[in-house]
């Protein structure tokens, strides 16, 4: 990670506190009544469980799921993958860099409110090509390709890479299919906005860190997108902040379980039924951490907008409609280095209802 500066320090009131909380009650949920034909699954396990995640949605913007349907194979080929490249030399991971130009690959000094983040990361687009505006100008019509770039060692890193990343795409469509039925909407209704998806999935590695209690793995932020479906190993260190008080709780990680939670997206969607929460990852000092999150986005040229079934006289529209792929590009400037200003947010589109 090279030498450690202030550039890692969080501000005093957003360090890490040493006693963390384990958040217990953070909704566990089996989605078997949806992924199997077994015909003793009845359409009220279904009510059930469309019940239990929109409770889940509302009262803490995230859960975990059990009962997927995707292969444990596929995440243990994708987790031997991840663990090969980060252990190798600084100089062979620095052969598939990002840079601004291709966002594409790897990368160890992003920021996060303006903070650099005690981590390193490869990123990678599901569709291969991906397209997003070329630039966060609001003039500036032009589009760009985002291509993958695929390290050459370990050997078959791209084979469990798009393996996994098709596994999760399945499950993000179930997850979508849920939400949209527990706002009351018919089970298809978001997915025709995914048509030219600019999801992309990434690869963490939290090294050990001697500054865990000044610095974090990521800072405190919330997602931009529409979900987000986290693995994350036994070491944990995910916190989310917990809506009832504002305390920040660590989820445990449970076995063979994947945590979602509902990004920026869908709270303007649902017209803040739904809300996009806080979280972060703390630093260790005692073991390195891996995890890997699939960020399901929508196409560049998608206008977000309170969904018109959502609102009405009593529930007025929230939110101007803004263009997901500049939204995008603009969040993503700061990745690469500290702005003097605040980057974009979904509360920069919110109307001020008298």
């Amino acid at each position: 990670m090279g030498e450690v500066d202030e550039s890692f320090f969080q501000e005093t009131s957003h360090r890490p506190k040493l006693c963390t909380i384990e958040a217990e009650n953070i909704p566990l949920i089996d989605l078997s009544p949806v992924l199997t034909s077994d015909p003793s699954n009845t359409s009220s396990a279904i009510t059930n469980l469309v019940t239990e995640i929109g409770d889940a949605c509302k009262n803490w913007g995230f859960f975990q799921v059990i009962n997927h349907g995707v292969p444990s194979t596929c995440r243990e080929n994708i987790e031997k993958a991840s663990r090969g490249f980060f252990l190798q030399p600084t100089e062979e991971k620095r052969k598939v860099s990002r840079d601004k130009d291709n966002p594409m690959g790897f990368y160890d000094t992003e920021h996060t409110k303006n903070v650099r983040d005690w981590k390193e990361v490869f990123d990678f687009v599901v569709e291969n090509p991906t397209i997003l505006p070329a630039s966060h100008e609001p003039g500036d019509m032009e589009l760009k390709e985002l291509v993958n770039q695929w390290p050459q060692f370990p050997t078959g890193s791209r084979e469990a890479c798009e393996e996994y990343a098709r596994g999760i795409e399945k499950l993000s469509y179930k997850l979508l299919e849920l939400i949209a039925l527990s706002l009351g909407l018919s089970s298809k209704r978001l997915n025709s906005y995914f048509e030219d998806q600019t999801s992309f999935m990434r690869l963490n590695y939290y090294p050990l860190c001697p500054i865990h209690h000044l610095a974090l793995g990521v800072g405190r932020h919330k997602d931009s997108g529409a979900l987000t479906v986290l693995a994350q190993d036994d070491v944990g260190g995910l916190e989310v902040k917990r809506k009832t008080d504002g305390e920040w709780i660590q989820v445990k990680p449970t076995p063979d379980a994947y945590i979602i939670n509902v990004g920026d997206i869908v709270q303007v969607w649902s017209n803040d039924q739904y809300e996009s929460v806080e979280h972060r990852v703390v630093a260790s000092s005692k073991k390195e951490r891996f995890s890997i999150p699939f960020f399901f986005n929508p196409s560049h040229y998608v206008m977000v907008e309170p969904l018109e079934e959502l609102t009405s006289e009593e529930s007025p529209v929230k939110y101007k409609a803004y263009n997901w792929g500049k939204f995008n590009t603009t969040r993503n400037l700061s990745n690469f280095k500290k702005l003097n200003v605040e980057n974009i947010q979904i509360y920069h589109f919110r109307i001020h209802n008298m």
